[in-house]
């Protein structure tokens, strides 16, 4: 019996991973299940660079524009989520496509994960009063004492993420980043992983062209809107805080334009280490031939 297949398509923020995705979806006639933590929210479009709707049109998208920002999501729930709609993909097709650029999400689906513990309000209740009082300043710290390997690659700004990898951390005396690397065999599919590869400065030139693109679109209307709700967790993302710090009076309109461009080179760069973890791989460069990843495909 033919296996099913699970083709990942990852890589860093602009390197041409939906282009990619929506060719080998439309060649091997399947749908695609995003693992974007940004693009699964409803009301954040702009500064999360979704598919175009021609794009979402031409192939069925899972997980995009799927919960609202005011409810509580994460690697867990996106985990047994996921499962749940291959299994029902798988059905009816036997090769899936994930694309997307938050990694511990795909790591998820490729790996699987360890049951997270049952985490209790004291700890819920302590970490958010250190947010409050000491700032995510105190939190990194802490996070880099319990568990440096995931410090390295989490995004320094992002609460959410950090309290999340605290709260595992410290209800089960083990790193958080020890629950997603069990490697675990499924009988549901094998994986096929497909990194992008663009030159540095390259990929840095396209960030930069994208968020000038964004603010063309009104990414500064789309976080005013959004504003009234910016203690969200959500909403601790590149594109959206640097905003909020601007109509603070934080810093300047200038200013903000530059952060986000920074801070996506950043991410960009976190995505880069993050997906070194992989050993078997097809490295997908600017100038890829399709029939050369479909041979890879068919291995």
């Amino acid at each position: 019996m033919k296996r099913n297949k699970l083709i990942y398509v990852g890589g860093p923020t602009c390197s041409g991973k939906t282009k990619l995705s929506v060719l080998l979806a439309e060649t091997f006639n399947t749908d695609i299940i995003s693992c974007d933590s940004r693009q699964i929210y409803k009301e954040i479009s702009i500064g999360t660079a979704k598919p175009s709707k021609n794009n979402l049109k031409k192939v069925k998208h899972h997980f995009i524009n799927h919960v609202s920002i005011h409810e509580d999501y994460n690697v867990g729930i996106y985990n047994r989520e996921t499962k749940k709609t291959l299994e029902s993909i798988f059905k009816k097709k036997n090769t899936v496509i994930l694309v997307g650029g938050t990694g511990l999400y795909a790591n998820s689906i490729i790996n699987g994960i360890d049951k997270f513990p049952k985490i209790g309000d004291s700890i819920k209740k302590k970490l958010n009063l250190i947010l409050e009082n000491e700032g995510i300043e105190k939190l990194n710290l802490m996070l880099k004492k319990y568990d440096p390997e995931y410090y390295k690659i989490v995004d320094k700004n992002n609460s959410r993420r950090i309290i999340r990898a605290l709260e595992v951390s410290l209800s089960s005396g083990k790193p958080f980043i020890s629950f997603l690397k069990k490697v675990r065999k499924n009988n549901l599919f094998e994986s096929k992983v497909l990194l992008m590869n663009l030159e540095r400065k390259e990929l840095y030139k396209k960030i930069n062209s994208r968020v000038d693109k964004m603010i063309s679109l009104g990414l500064e209307k789309e976080a005013k809107s959004l504003f009234k709700y910016k203690h969200l967790n959500s909403l601790q993302t590149v594109g959206y805080r640097e905003f909020f710090n601007y109509f603070e009076g934080k810093c300047s309109y200038k200013n903000a334009i530059e952060e986000i461009k920074k801070n996506t080179r950043r991410y960009a760069k976190r995505q880069i280490t993050w997906n070194k973890k992989y050993k078997d791989f097809f490295l997908v460069n600017e100038d890829y031939k399709l029939d050369e990843i479909i041979k890879f495909i068919g291995n």
